[in-house]
């Protein structure tokens, strides 16, 4: 809430932007009002304010009521917008307040409270025939259940089902089976990319790769619902997500070969880490080469650190270490993925030396850089690096160990022969053991000839 001094403020500050030189005129003045939402953003941060300097003025019911168009567009422009119902109370009951207004009030109360935006939904019907724009918010605020299902009996009753907008909005927010009836009850020449896209997506979410993968076959076989690149990056994605990294490789080297659609940056996020998780290097290195060629590298983070992975999981430092060099920016997740990568190639020491360079250039390791590095010092047998860097954890960046890290130590002081340490620390710890640790013990008893030690976990 903004102080009664900073209210004065911005009044003021607002009745300097659309006061003109001839004095008050309110239209004119509204229209300077108008203009101001458009084209400042500060006054689209403040729209209490400017609201509350529309009501001291009277704008809001100066005749012939262009104040509307105000109204409309500080629901629209604003962020946040003021609270929609009270904006709405402010007006005269008569005339009523016209359709572009009351849908760009539905559309601010479907983002923050469906039902209430389907309540006043229902009471607009008494002052004007509602239309596609009326339902599409709520439509898109995945209303529950319930609501969904009143909702399309309202537009059942009022014949909107027919509209192509309103039947492709309606495919989203309903969970499967209703999705596929919905589209099967939908005109071949309505069944677009979108509306297979959907569905697809849906079948995928449910982990059903044979539903998925014939409607992605049925596509090809009309005009209206050719496969866009959402279409391919859906399977590709998909296919990786229900564990078929094979399967999704096989679709992104189809895309590529078929070359009707572009790969994009989505294509790219979604067939590098399957790459690389299947050890597929030349279509890895292809994806590489494209996403150079086109600039994506360059643009998008997120490309460039699974690029990173990809050659990383395939055992190409070299290439992983270049990229890793060249990026103009680099988020945390671009330093756990190479210092993992060392990690995983046994280069214990240069992930220890690239964490050091991590903390050195200000960026703040979190959780999953602090495994990366311990697993290095296990690779490099590196006992007194990683007591260090595990004691720093929590000391010095404020991070509590979780099983894992401990998993980590426990793993570094066995291979290197220090069970009765590792022993120690397992009892230390603030939390129950589980069986990869006890399992890191035994495995270092074993080569170590820690027998008494093992029979610890086994009697435990």
């Amino acid at each position: 809430m903004p102080s009664t001094a900073a209210a004065g403020e911005a009044s003021q500050s607002f009745s300097s932007a659309v006061t003109t030189p001839d004095g008050w005129h309110p239209r004119t003045s509204e229209r300077r009002l108008l203009h101001l939402l458009h084209h400042s953003s500060r006054a689209r941060r403040r729209p209490l304010d400017l609201l509350a300097f529309a009501v001291r003025h009277c704008l809001h019911s100066s005749p012939p009521s262009p104040h509307h168009h105000f109204l409309t567009a500080l629901l629209l422009l604003s962020s946040p917008p003021p609270p929609a119902l009270p904006l709405l109370s402010l007006l005269p009951p008569d005339p009523p307040p016209p359709l572009p207004l009351l849908n760009a009030a539905l559309k601010s109360l479907s983002a923050s409270s469906p039902p209430l935006a389907f309540r006043l939904l229902s009471s607009l019907r008494r002052l004007h025939a509602p239309d596609r724009l009326s339902f599409l918010p709520l439509l898109g605020s995945t209303p529950s259940f319930p609501l969904l299902s009143s909702l399309h009996a309202l537009l059942l009753r009022l014949g909107f089902l027919s509209h192509h907008a309103i039947s492709l909005a309606l495919l989203k927010p309903y969970p499967l089976p209703h999705t596929q009836t919905l589209f099967d009850e939908m005109p071949q020449q309505s069944k677009c990319a979108v509306a297979y896209n959907t569905l697809i997506t849906a079948y995928l979410k449910a982990k059903d790769l044979f539903a998925a993968r014939h409607l992605f076959d049925e596509m090809q076989r009309f005009k209206r619902s050719r496969r866009s690149v959402v279409s391919w990056n859906a399977m590709i994605a998909g296919c990786a997500w229900c564990g078929r990294d094979d399967m999704a490789v096989r679709y992104f080297e189809d895309m590529v070969r078929e070359g009707e659609v572009a790969p994009d940056d989505g294509t790219l996020a979604a067939a590098l880490p399957a790459c690389g998780r299947t050890g597929n290097a030349g279509a890895g290195r292809w994806a590489h080469e494209y996403a150079s060629t086109t600039g994506i590298l360059d643009r998008s983070v997120h490309v460039a650190n699974a690029v990173v992975d990809m050659h990383c999981k395939c055992g190409d430092l070299s290439s992983a270490t270049e990229v890793f060099q060249g990026m103009r920016q680099r988020s945390v997740v671009s330093w756990n993925t190479m210092i993992s990568g060392f990690s995983l190639n046994g280069q214990g020491i240069k992930g220890i030396e690239l964490f050091q360079e991590m903390v050195r250039s200000g960026e703040a390791p979190n959780a999953v850089t602090f495994l990366g590095v311990l697993s290095c010092c296990a690779h490099a047998g590196a006992v007194d690096v990683g007591q260090g860097i595990f004691q720093s954890m929590q000391s010095e960046h404020g991070i509590v160990a979780e099983i894992e890290h401990y998993g980590c130590m426990v793993d570094l002081l066995g291979r290197s022969g220090l069970l009765e340490k590792a022993h120690a620390l397992i009892q230390e710890m603030p939390m129950r053991p589980n069986a990869a640790i006890w399992g890191s013990l035994l495995s270092a008893c074993r080569s170590h000839a820690g027998l008494g030690i093992a029979e610890v976990p086994t009697n435990a």
